[in-house]
Order: C-alpha cells, then structure tokens, then sequence
C-alpha cells in the first residue's frame, strides 16, 4: 500500500498530523471522510502520482493523527480548523499553492480550505457532498431519514457509549466494509480507528461542529456572496443519494463558485474505494485543465 510514498508524523499547531506523500509534479492534497482515515486512497494515490505530488494526512482526530480537547462550542474540530491544519501541513512540506480534493466529510475541509486560503488553493474537487450549510437549509424528511447520524452524532455522550459498545455492528463490519472490498492493510487502518475511543469521540465532534460553528461559518460566507475563486470539480457517486435529496447536484453548488465543472461517476459512496481509476482519471483530467 502507497508504494514508493514517504510516512511522516508532522506538527502543525496544536496537532501532529499522519502523513503519506510521494510523487512528483503540482501538489495535490486527498482529504478523507468518516469513518476513514488517509488509506482510503491507496488506489487512487498512485494513479494521480504520476503526474503530481500527492499528499494524503489523516484529518485532525482521524486514524493516527491527534485528537485534542474539545470545547463547548466544538471549534477544535471546525472544519476552519482543520482547514487551517492542512495549509500548515502543506507549508511544512514545501507547498504553498496546491489543489485539493475532498471525500465526504472530507470535502468540507476542502471547501473551507478554498473559500478561507484563497491564495493558497489552485483547484477544488468535491465528491458526494454539497455545503454543509445547504445540506442542513434543505433538509426535509428524506434526508433526516438517511442522514440521520448527523443529528444523532450532536448528541452528548451517547454516541459515544452506542458506538463504544459494538463498534464492527455500528460501521458495518463485515457487511458494508471488508478487507475485500476496501483493501486489507486498509480494512485494518479503518479498524484500529473505529475501535479507538479517542478516534471515536473525535469523529464525532467533526459532526458537532458540523451543526453549529461549520454551519454558521458556510451561512455568512453564502450572505456576504463569497464564492470559490478557484475552478471547482463536483462528482457524486450514482449509488449514493446525491441525485435523489438534490436533484441536480451541480445547480446547488453553482452560487458557490465561479468556474464549475463535473459529473456522475458510477460508483457507491466510497468512490475512492470502489472506482479508482476512474475517479483518479476525473480528477487528473480537471486538473489538466484548471489552468
């Protein structure tokens, strides 16, 4: 797994990110969802190393990489914080401008990352999100029903003790993820994270800041019109539910940005799992032509 690249431990701020890098060429950083951590791109990483420097960290309180002290408020784990980790974790690597491509709750990060570092960010990918401030201004019974781990994740402590008591039965162990499907050394990174209790309490302040510092952050920025200065890739996977809650995926992001592009890809919602070559080529090909 991630053959040829380099395994870094990397202070940034009050963080020490895991890292994986390698290739060579315009850098492009891979920002994982819930519940995985940075192996969920072991098959896609090397495909876009061909023609780029690829990073892939584990966010804040995922896998291996630091899970810090909440506060009331849950800003440790805004995505403007963790935004903020990846521009230092790029620095510290050499790269000031860099592309960014984001999975899940991942995506957040990189939108965050393009509408607060502006000059720092040359290209954004999104795959099977839309802002998390339409998502929760849209919200309806449907997604409520699907979705309904957002609103059970805010809760206080009980997440924690439901998790805690079976967490193969909650991720789906077995069924939804195995080592065939993901990967074996994968399967493994993904299962020492959900068993973790530090990792776990961190993964879900990612979604208590999600319904309060991260919703208000995106509902200012749609207030006062900023959009995405640079070009912007939407993909959703066709087995996800992207198309069903949205319709068309593309016109929600649209006020969002200045210069979008993007598509279907026939995948479930772990794309960068089940449609690597695919997906690298999406992204490979946007960024030949983002300019």
């Amino acid at each position: 797994m991630f053959d040829a690249f380099t395994l870094d431990r990397v202070t940034v701020g009050d963080v020490t990110l895991r890292v994986r890098h390698g290739g060579s060429g315009p850098p492009v950083v891979l920002l994982h969802g819930h519940p995985r951590t940075h192996t969920t791109w072991h098959r896609v990483a090397p495909l876009l190393a061909e023609n780029h420097t690829v990073v892939c960290p584990d966010l804040r309180g995922y896998g291996e990489s630091t899970a810090v002290p909440t506060t009331a408020d849950h800003a440790p784990y805004s995505k403007r914080t963790m935004a903020q980790d990846v521009v230092a974790l790029m620095r510290a690597l050499g790269h000031t401008g860099f592309a960014v491509v984001g999975h899940d709750r991942g995506s957040y990060v990189a939108l965050r990352l393009a509408l607060d570092h502006p000059e720092a960010v040359t290209a954004l990918t999104v795959v099977d999100s839309v802002p998390i401030g339409e998502a929760l201004a849209r919200c309806g019974a449907t997604f409520a029903q699907r979705w309904y781990h957002w609103f059970f994740f805010a809760q206080p402590d009980i997440p924690e003790r439901v998790i805690g008591a079976d967490p193969d039965a909650w991720y789906g162990v077995g069924t939804r993820n195995t080592a065939a499907g993901m990967g074996e050394e994968n399967f493994a990174d993904f299962l020492r994270a959900i068993h973790d209790p530090a990792t776990v309490r961190a993964m879900l302040e990612d979604y208590r800041a999600g319904l309060g510092v991260d919703r208000a952050n995106d509902d200012a920025d749609r207030a006062a019109g900023h959009r995405v200065a640079c070009p912007v890739q939407v993909l959703w996977s066709t087995r996800d539910d992207m198309a069903d809650l949205y319709g068309d995926v593309l016109a929600v992001w649209r006020p969002w940005t200045t210069d979008l592009r993007g598509g279907p890809i026939e995948s479930g919602h772990h794309v960068a799992e089940e449609a690597p070559a695919e997906l690298a080529a999406a992204v490979g090909e946007f960024l030949r032509t983002a300019g």
